[in-house]
């Protein structure tokens, strides 16, 4: 009500204005009661229009660019219906016609110029007061740099950018919004000294990884508490605002580029189709889950052993993917006949294999577990697939699976021998897909080094020389879709992993990034864990390896078997699994895995076609 008083007043404002800019100021006694009599019919139109035009539902802190756009508007149908109602009105009143080209000229010059001197009150208060804002560099002087001003100011934030760079020769030595563009990206960490700054915003979203990472390395190894705006693709798609910053993580200093997948291609793969995903609960699983529901594909199966984890990810995909048809399966993937049966009732055209123990160390204390998990688990589930009619089964598999040392690696390389094994001319098409250690994912190195910073530490290392390759969840998850996509049946894709990364260099990095140092929080190293290795191999010098259509990915050829040996095979580990020889099932699986395993000749192998999963 305030504000249409404050209009309405405007408007009784304007229309005198006009009059007396008509006579100069000095307004004859003739016209007088003219201008006074024509307010009664003038300004209750105009605030009905004004009303009629939503200018009362906006805020006038943050009257912007739409908001003069809806007073022009309002204020132009006014200039028309005025004249017209005068004359309607038969209201016998004298009114100048420049008077009806005044008033509108007046009306949209003090409403407007009101809510905007209102919003940079609003906006420059706090610093007007010279309150305890903290000095702040921001890296960007671009779209981002400028909106990330505007939002700061609106909110009143208690930062005050003193300085923005960028390695735009033009935009050096300007001001955007009264702040001096500096110099040069690289200077950042000069300017922060000489200007005494300890704070950085990152505003470059639309930068490649390689300045972010560059710019994010050099602050953090400067002692420099870093903040950056969010993703550009959170930004474009409104999720975000600029203003919602976050501290520098480690995904922005060993992230990389973002993946660019075919969209349409595996919009038109996935979109149709049910696709099953097993392990859903998992690091790998669920962030599979997420990109694949982002196609919308037509049912999507998820399959997890752990009943809490199921809920976790339920809660979550029943309030994010509304519309798309879920399906939550609690279940193993040993269990032949609850997969036989899933598999028949949802009729999967997609079916990605994530379920898989994976923890090294574990693994070696649980060297049966992992076999009858990660192997038999992939032959049960994998039949069960052929049987059901299953068009391409994807299997995710891992760098620790050339020429293993551990158990875990052997189970997965075994895991990639059954799938190819089980592929038949016009069947299912089984592909497997390997890549390193993924940043944050459960059980990882990183979230262990979070947690014993947070506690005070020490740091475990291993090694200070273990050495491995490192990529985001989101990545990894977006290249396996792309290589499902790709494969035409019993290849094995590698994952472009980067440059390897010690690990001794990462806790230093996650010390630097939480404000910490070695003096603080010592590294203490524990000596190498059985069954792992100093450096991870991506594939075997043996293997062939060629380039695909995709830049991130390659083809692997490694030495195959046939589906009669890797029943026999199977049959043996099963046998061993079953008696219990847990060193005895160790030593034949990494010597399989690895190529030299010799198992006794079976006269009389089992029918593979015939063999139930179930069995």
């Amino acid at each position: 009500m305030l504000v249409l008083l404050h209009d309405a007043l405007v408007a009784v404002l304007a229309w005198l204005g006009a009059y007396a800019i008509r006579f100069n100021l000095t307004l004859p006694t003739a016209y007088v009661d003219d201008a006074l009599s024509t307010l009664s019919w003038v300004v209750p139109l105009q605030v009905l229009i004004f009303w009629r035009f939503g200018l009362y539902r906006g805020l006038w802190r943050f009257a912007s660019l739409p908001d003069l756009k809806r007073i022009l508007r309002a204020v132009g149908l006014a200039a028309v219906l005025v004249p017209a109602i005068l004359i309607l009105g038969r209201i016998g009143a004298l009114v100048p016609r420049s008077v009806l080209v005044l008033d509108p000229l007046l009306l949209v010059t003090l409403m407007s110029g009101s809510r905007l001197l209102y919003r940079l009150w609003k906006e420059h208060r706090l610093s007007l007061s010279g309150g305890d804002a903290v000095p702040v560099l921001v890296a960007g002087a671009g779209t981002a740099a400028d909106m990330l001003l505007r939002e700061l100011r609106r909110v009143g934030a208690s930062w005050h950018v003193v300085g923005l760079l960028d390695d735009n020769p033009s935009l050096q030595g300007r001001h955007l919004q009264g702040v001096p563009v500096l110099g040069a990206l690289d200077e950042l960490v000069a300017w922060a000294d000489k200007l005494g700054v300890r704070n950085v915003i990152l505003a470059l979203p639309a930068a490649p990884h390689a300045v972010r990472r560059r710019l994010g390395e050099a602050c953090v190894n400067a002692g420099l508490a870093v903040q950056t705006v969010p993703g550009l693709d959170d930004l474009m798609h409104g999720r975000v605002a600029v203003g919602a910053l976050r501290a520098l993580e480690l995904d922005d200093l060993l992230g990389r580029d973002p993946v660019q997948l075919d969209d349409s291609g595996l919009a038109a793969w996935l979109g149709p189709r049910c696709v099953l995903v097993t392990g859903a609960g998992g690091s790998i699983g669920s962030e599979l889950a997420r990109q694949i529901a982002r196609f919308r594909p037509r049912r999507l199966v998820l399959l997890e052993q752990s009943e809490y984890a199921l809920y976790q990810l339920r809660q979550e995909f029943e309030a994010r993917y509304v519309g798309i048809e879920l399906a939550w399966v609690i279940g193993d993937v040993k269990d032949g006949v609850l997969m036989e049966r899933v598999l028949q009732q949802h009729r999967p055209a997609l079916v990605f294999h994530a379920a898989a123990y994976k923890h090294v160390p574990l693994m070696e204390e649980n060297p049966l577990e992992a076999l009858r998990n990660n192997v038999l688990g992939t032959w049960t589930f994998g039949r069960a697939a052929v049987a059901a009619g299953v068009e391409k089964f994807v299997l995710v598999s891992t760098d620790k699976a050339v020429e293993p040392t551990s158990v875990m690696g052997a189970s997965k390389r075994l895991a990639e021998l059954v799938g190819q094994s089980l592929q038949r001319p016009g069947g299912t098409r089984f592909v497997a897909v390997r890549f390193g250690n993924v940043l944050g994912s459960s059980g990882s190195v990183v979230p262990r080094f979070r947690a014993q910073i947070e506690s005070g530490g020490p740091i475990t290392v291993t090694h200070p020389e273990v050495t491995r390759y490192f990529m985001s969840i989101p990545e990894a998850a977006q290249l396996v879709l792309q290589a499902g996509l790709m494969g035409e049946g019993g290849e094995i894709f590698l994952l472009d992993m980067g440059d390897p990364v010690k690990i001794v260099d990462l806790a230093r990095l996650m010390l630097r990034l939480a404000g910490r140092n070695e003096a603080e929080i010592p590294i203490v190293y524990t000596g190498l864990r059985p069954g792992e290795k100093l450096f991870e191999d991506l594939h075997s010098p043996r293997a062939g390896v060629s380039g695909t259509p995709h830049p991130k990915l390659w083809r692997v050829s490694e030495p195959t078997l046939d589906g009669e040996q890797v029943a026999r095979l199977l049959l043996d580990l099963k046998a061993r699994v079953q008696a219990g020889d847990a060193a005895g099932a160790r030593d034949w699986a990494l010597a399989l895995a690895n190529g030299s395993a010799r198992t006794a000749a079976d006269p009389t192998p089992p029918a593979w076609r015939g063999v139930s999963p179930a069995s």
